[in-house]
C-alpha cells in the first residue's frame, strides 16, 4: 500500500509540474524575432501572388496589343474541351441528310456551318469568312463537296460522288504517240495509267481528309445519311471543265523512241 501511495503522489506531483510550465510559457510574451519571421513568410506568399497576377495581366495586355483580338497569343482552346464537341460527344454522332445539311451553308447566322467530306460532317463555324457567304469556299459549306476537293471546280462539283473522278489525272489519248505501241503495251499501259490515276485523286482527297481530322479549329460533328447503293445511282459525273483542261496532255513516248 505505501509503494502505491507513492506513486500516486509522484504521478499528480508531475501533473502539476507540467501544468505550471504550460502555464508559465503561455504567459510569457512571444519573442519579437519569431513575430517578424512569420509576418517575413506571410508577405512573402503575398508578394509572389501579386507578382503572378500582375505578369498574367501584362502578358494579356500584350496579347491584345500585338494581336489586336486575343488576350491569351490566340491560343485556342482543345477541341475536346469546347463546348460543341463535349454536345457532340456526349449526344454521339448526329446524322444529317444531305437536304437537313443543306440549311448550314452560313445564311442563317443563328446556325453553325457545317461541311461533309466523304461523308463526316465538320463545323467549320470558326472559319466563317472563308467558308460563310462571300468567302472564297463557300461552296463547300452545306454539302457534301469531295468532288470539288480533288477537281477544284467548287461550284460545279458540290457532291460526293466520286466516279470518273480519276480522269482527271489520267493522260489524253493520242493517236501520235500511242502508234509508237504495240496493242498490248498501249492496253497494259493504260491499266497502269488509271491504278496510278486512281490513287493520285484518293490521295488528294486524303490530303483534306487529314487536314480536317486533325484541325483544332473544326471539330468532327456527325455524318451524313444516304441511302444505301448511293454511289452508284444516276449517270455518272462529267469531269469539269478545269479539271478536264488540266489532265496531262499526252502519255509519255515509249523509251528509245
Amino acid at each position: 500500500m505505501a509503494d502505491s501511495e507513492v506513486r500516486k503522489r509522484s504521478n499528480v506531483k508531475s501533473k502539476e509540474a507540467s501544468s505550471d510550465s504550460d502555464s508559465d510559457t503561455a504567459g510569457k510574451p512571444v519573442p519579437a524575432s519569431v513575430i517578424r519571421k512569420e509576418d517575413n513568410e506571410r508577405i512573402s506568399k503575398l508578394d509572389i501572388l501579386r507578382s503572378l497576377v500582375f505578369v498574367l495581366l501584362v502578358s494579356s495586355a500584350v496579347s491584345y496589343f500585338v494581336t489586336r483580338e486575343s488576350f491569351v497569343w490566340n491560343v485556342e482552346r482543345p477541341v475536346w474541351s469546347r463546348p460543341e464537341a463535349i454536345k457532340a460527344w456526349i449526344q454521339g454522332p448526329k446524322q444529317y441528310t444531305e437536304d437537313a445539311l443543306a440549311a448550314y451553308d452560313g445564311t442563317d447566322p443563328d446556325l453553325p456551318i457545317l461541311l461533309a467530306l466523304n461523308g463526316t460532317v465538320y463545323d467549320v463555324s470558326k472559319g466563317r469568312r472563308h467558308y460563310g457567304p462571300g468567302g472564297g469556299y463557300q461552296y463547300f459549306s452545306g454539302a457534301d463537296a469531295s468532288r470539288s476537293f480533288i477537281t477544284g471546280c467548287f461550284k460545279e462539283d458540290r457532291t460526293g460522288d466520286l466516279r470518273g473522278v480519276e480522269l482527271a489525272f489520267l493522260p489524253r489519248d493520242n493517236p501520235e504517240v500511242d502508234a509508237l505501241y504495240t496493242q498490248a503495251e498501249l492496253e497494259k499501259l493504260k491499266e497502269e495509267e488509271v491504278k496510278l490515276a486512281k490513287k493520285q485523286a484518293y490521295d488528294a482527297l486524303k490530303h483534306w481528309v487529314d487536314f480536317f481530322e486533325q484541325s483544332p479549329k473544326y471539330p468532327k460533328v456527325g455524318t451524313l445519311k444516304r441511302e444505301p447503293g448511293w454511289d452508284t445511282k444516276g449517270p455518272v459525273p462529267t469531269l469539269c471543265k478545269h479539271a478536264e483542261e488540266s489532265r496531262p496532255s499526252s502519255r509519255a513516248k515509249p523509251s528509245g523512241t
